[in-house]
């Protein structure tokens, strides 16, 4: 008998999802057709294999109400935003494939009389995407479009908290008339996913989750030569300088920390604010938080979800516990939000003031909603804290000051500096981490350069 994977929707902790487990032999079997299937679909056409996949594109789009209820009870979205994600898998998707064709474009070496040399950017093989839940659609098309696009065939295997997006994505790509093998998905446990990284026929891993996640992956992939690439958490910050708008900054940093219900890599989750303005803006900060409807997510005036599972609560709630132990003060009166139970996945909004980094909430990825708010004496103090972390995905600086941004930004350890905005993913810009927040680049016309490789012909045409 087959092992039973099952989705619990944190709505009302209902089995939402039940699908069976591909056995070992069952992924030996899928990656044999990916490998096979590759031999065919590498040979098309850059122009081709654009059309197969924006036909899987609208496909997909036009089931974005279905989608988007479907994500909510999933993982807890609130209804109101989770057709946002359908919108944003079309712009990321839209620019991978407009630009594919200038990037997978032949390098044509000067002219050498005598020769003909070229540089080829090749497929690699067989890319196996591992997805999470929290972005579904967001996290999955940064690789599988351009993978696809580059020639690569594709394997996904989903969080076990959103089997319906995989099959979603498998669904798009039938209706596109994608060749049998080119795109295929499972559901499958740790051990198996493991196997499977081991199989010589399996040529990348794209993998989003966490740092322990991360450091699976690679321990299986060790040693074999093949490439992974790998998104993994953050803890990310943000500077507001002396000269910021206020207002402006509090609505976006507000919205960059709880939005999915802070379920997200590149979340503000600790905020750096000048002393001269420390007490307006953390009293603008404060009644904007308290406007937030927790609840449930599938009602339209709910603005703040539950968490993915009652252990993330948990684990966010001793957060606040220890710093508020340690001296923090909470600023948000979490009795006001009346769905917030204590074993729950309702966790209430909170802000916390009188931090510091002796506490886990300002270094340890919390992946709630929580933040925590220290005042800074000046832009050197600030650029310290930022970078006092082990993580390093994005950061932001609010501030009129350009050229003082760029400044900063020089120096900042991260993959995305942002000046007046955060929590937001540009397609048209490399999407990196460093530190623990992973390696590799994807989306951009350089989210290519993993997903080839370069093969060089030297043509002597006169003997």
């Amino acid at each position: 008998m087959k092992k039973i994977q099952q989705t619990k929707s944190p709505i009302d902790n209902s089995i939402y999802v039940e699908r069976s487990y591909a056995s070992p032999d069952d992924a030996t079997l899928i990656i044999t057709k990916a490998k096979e299937a590759h031999r065919t679909w590498n040979k098309l056409s850059v122009d081709k294999r654009a059309s197969y996949c924006n036909k899987a594109v609208d496909s997909f789009i036009k089931n974005k109400h279905a989608i988007a209820e479907e994500i909510t009870r999933q993982m807890g979205r609130p209804i109101r935003y989770s057709a946002g994600e359908v919108a944003g898998f079309e712009e990321r998707a839209r620019t991978m494939i407009s630009l594919a064709k200038d990037k997978l474009a032949d390098t044509i070496i000067g002219e050498k009389e005598g020769y003909e040399r070229f540089i080829h950017r090749e497929s690699l093989g067989v890319v196996f995407t591992i997805a999470p839940w929290n972005y579904p659609y967001l996290t999955a098309v940064n690789s599988i479009i351009p993978a696809l696009m580059a020639g690569n065939t594709v394997i996904l295997k989903h969080s076990a908290q959103t089997p319906l997006c995989a099959e979603r994505l498998a669904d798009a790509f039938n209706e596109a008339g994608l060749p049998e093998g080119v795109f295929q998905i499972l559901h499958a446990t740790h051990d198996t996913v493991a196997g499977m990284i081991k199989n010589p026929n399996i040529n990348y891993i794209a993998f989003t989750g966490s740092v322990a996640g991360g450091k699976a992956i690679e321990a299986s992939a060790s040693g074999l030569f093949k490439g992974v690439g790998l998104e993994l958490g953050g803890k990310d910050p943000a500077y507001v300088r002396a000269d910021a708008d206020i207002p402006f900054s509090v609505e976006n940093l507000v919205d960059g920390v709880y939005f999915n219900s802070g379920q997200s890599c590149c979340g503000v989750e600790r905020i750096y604010v000048h002393k001269d303005i420390f007490e307006p803006f953390v009293d603008g900060f404060k009644k904007l938080v308290e406007q937030y409807v927790l609840g449930d997510p599938l009602d339209e005036a709910t603005t703040l979800g539950p968490m993915v599972k009652s252990s993330a609560a948990f684990f966010v709630r001793e957060q606040i516990k220890d710093a508020i132990g340690d001296g923090a003060t909470a600023l948000i009166d979490t009795s006001k939000f009346t769905a917030d139970v204590g074993d729950s996945p309702y966790l209430a909004p909170q802000v916390l003031i009188n931090v510091n980094h002796s506490m886990r909430i300002m270094t340890q990825e919390s992946f709630g909603p929580v933040v925590g708010i220290q005042a800074v004496e000046s832009d050197e103090e600030a650029l310290h804290l930022m970078n006092d972390s082990e993580y390093g995905l994005t950061a932001s600086i609010w501030t009129k000051d350009k050229d003082k941004a760029l400044d900063l930004a020089v120096d900042l350890e991260t993959g995305t500096c942002f000046m007046n905005r955060c929590d937001y993913l540009d397609p048209e810009l490399a999407w990196v981490g460093v530190k623990n927040s992973g390696r590799g680049c994807t989306l951009s016309s350089m989210g290519y350069e993993s997903l080839t490789r370069p093969k060089s012909f030297h043509l002597r045409t006169k003997i």
